[in-house]
């Protein structure tokens, strides 16, 4: 039996679950400029991924990369979510 697509499966889950803390997180401590270094991250995922020999683990840091290039939209809607007051602002940071 292959068990590829379920751990495929697997991992999914896991990196979109631990992607979503990283943008709460990111904008809590950095606020939506740090959308490049999700930018640059997802990038060097994909092209990383396009050498990598075997196909399990090109396609689990592709994942990484694709959740980092969609974390780049979460990072300004979590913005609005905050300035909705659905997420608490971080005192300690400067809001424009």
């Amino acid at each position: 039996m292959n068990f590829d697509a379920l751990i495929i499966g697997a991992a999914s889950f896991l990196i979109i679950g631990v992607f979503h803390p990283i943008v709460i997180k990111g904008e809590y401590y950095f606020g939506k400029g740090i959308w490049p270094l999700f930018m640059v991250a997802g990038l060097l995922c994909l092209a990383a991924a396009l050498f990598i020999p075997s196909s399990f683990w090109a396609i689990i840091v592709s994942l990484i990369g694709f959740s980092s290039l969609w974390s780049i939209h979460e990072i300004f809607e979590q913005e609005q979510r905050v300035k909705r007051g659905w997420f608490p602002a971080n005192p300690n940071r400067r809001q424009k």
